[in-house]
């Protein structure tokens, strides 16, 4: 009944000989699920030793704790990297007990053990994860901070201080909901080029083409911002505060030296005469200064008669 029992486990279980010195304990017996788990036949483990299953990924460590509390003849519990027989490698959790004679002496060992692979990879993307977001946070506070003081030096009364920072606020928010999204924590251009100007998405008045660009949040954050005054300006001055006027977004991938970078256009039409600014907003010092500082990008501005022309490089991580 026991051995049936132990047969028919999901867990994989192992018995050895009690030998702690070199070669080590033998196997006498092993499970069909730890066969399963280690893709061995029985006749090619029963006799050898279970380092057979370490390799250079074995972390030593934690063979080396093991080793002091079998010695101590104290159960253990651990986690390393074994490998299969195909010699890939996975992450096994066990459980090692001492099986005593009647003697009181040590006769056996009992290893109880898991395939932990996925549950390990799961854990270090969520503290891959926690350590995104608290490197995100501050900087994003510290981006929060450069807005208001910005904010302030930019605006000439408390209303328009008000609807400017609230606005700058709400499109921080839209572009960080974009990033927690996404299991990697990116954004793509077009996600962000949308966010901004998808209420204002009406009579064909937009053209936004470009291939697919993800950005990482420490681009994603800026740019978003970037969009967001170029769409505001737009609202408020430029193409989009005219009924007849259009908006044209262009971006591609550029790839070769320097390196690859994202290539935009933002062209308006149509659009209220447009003169050069009397003094510089916010947005303007965004695009030729917080943007260039931020992301490395080059910004160039432009004003021709019917409407504002922007073109950035910005340069991208290496795949």
């Amino acid at each position: 009944m026991l051995l049936a029992a132990v047969e028919a486990s999901g867990e994989a279980i192992i018995i050895t000989t009690a030998d702690l010195d070199e070669p080590g304990p033998r196997i006498e017996y092993a499970n069909p699920a730890f066969l399963r788990m280690t893709g061995y036949e029985a006749h090619e483990i029963i006799g050898r030793t279970p380092r057979l299953l370490q390799g250079p990924d074995t972390d030593r460590a934690v063979l080396d704790r093991m080793r002091a509390a079998l010695a101590a003849g104290e159960p253990f519990r651990g986690e390393a990297a074994n490998h299969r027989k195909d010699g890939t490698t996975y992450v096994v959790e066990w459980l090692i007990t001492p099986v005593r004679g009647s003697d009181g002496r040590i006769a056996h060992w009992v290893s109880t053990q898991r395939d932990v692979t996925e549950r390990r990879a799961y854990e270090d993307r969520q503290a891959l994860m926690v350590r995104e977001l608290h490197h995100r946070v501050k900087n994003t506070l510290a981006t929060v901070q450069a807005v208001v003081n910005a904010t302030v030096r930019s605006s000439l009364t408390i209303p328009e201080f008000t609807r400017a920072l609230s606005g700058r606020i709400t499109s921080l928010a839209r572009t960080h909901a974009l990033i927690t999204e996404d299991l990697a924590q990116v954004a793509s251009f077009d996600g962000l080029l949308r966010a901004e100007l998808g209420p204002y998405d009406e009579r064909g008045r937009l053209s936004l083409e470009g291939p697919k660009a993800v950005l990482p949040s420490e681009l994603a954050v800026p740019v978003g911002m970037a969009l967001h005054e170029l769409t505001t300006n737009a609202l408020r001055h430029g193409s989009l505060a005219d009924p007849n006027g259009r908006l044209r977004v262009t971006w591609w991938i550029e790839d070769g030296q320097p390196g690859r970078a994202l290539r935009w256009d933002w062209v308006e039409h149509d659009g209220p005469p447009v003169g050069h600014p009397t003094r510089e907003g916010f947005g303007h010092r965004l695009l030729n200064k917080v943007l260039a500082s931020q992301t490395g990008a080059t910004v160039d501005v432009g004003f021709a008669p019917d409407g504002l022309r922007v073109s950035v490089r910005m340069p991208l991580p290496a795949r």
